[in-house]
């Protein structure tokens, strides 16, 4: 049996959050599609009650996610509810946080 300790670092409040240094916790959601921002429609799926939301990869991923620099692939193009969750706001720091510990 390997006894390998894997460090917990734990996440402050105070960690400045850009795209480019996100862990993408927002792609983990899901994404009503409310207003027609020209999401591509092979992004576009159907919920269990007829609504149209982000297409979400078997291991729960934003089809649109970039897995190589975690970055939206349709930016110019993302759904308003991915325009308004603002990188670094409270509710971006309490889904790292449930990202982050949710393996602990």
């Amino acid at each position: 049996m390997n006894d390998t300790l894997i460090p917990v670092v734990a996440l402050s409040g105070e960690t400045q959050v850009t795209c480019s240094t996100c862990a993408a916790c927002c792609c983990q959601l899901e994404v009503m599609l409310i207003t027609d921002t020209g999401v591509p429609e092979r992004y576009i799926d159907t919920d269990e009650w007829g609504g149209e939301v982000m297409l979400r990869l078997d291991d729960g991923w934003c089809a649109a996610l970039d897995r190589n620099t975690m970055m939206c692939t349709i930016y110019e193009k993302r759904p308003l509810i991915c325009r308004e969750f603002e990188a670094g706001a409270e509710d971006c720091l309490n889904e790292r946080k449930g990202i982050a510990t949710a393996y602990l």
